[in-house]
C-alpha cells in the first residue's frame, strides 16, 4: 500500500493525479479507480496498476 497526496483531482471528468508521498514520482487516477470520495489534497493510500500510458493509481482510498 502507497501513500501520497492528491495534487488535482477534477470531479467533473473524473481524473487527477497523486503525489506519491516517499518519491518524486506522481500517478494518474481515474474515477473507477476509488474506493472513497477525493479531493485536492486529500491524504491517500492506493495499490498501483499498470495501465495503458503507465502506473495507475487504483484501490484509492482516504488515509
Amino acid at each position: 500500500m502507497n501513500k501520497g497526496i492528491v495534487k488535482f483531482f477534477n470531479e467533473s471528468k473524473g481524473f487527477g493525479f497523486i503525489k506519491d508521498a516517499n518519491s518524486p514520482k506522481e500517478y494518474f487516477v481515474h474515477s473507477s479507480g476509488l474506493i472513497d470520495r477525493i479531493k485536492e489534497n486529500d491524504e491517500v493510500t492506493f495499490d498501483l496498476q499498470e495501465g495503458k500510458k503507465g502506473l495507475n493509481a487504483v484501490n484509492v482510498k482516504l488515509a
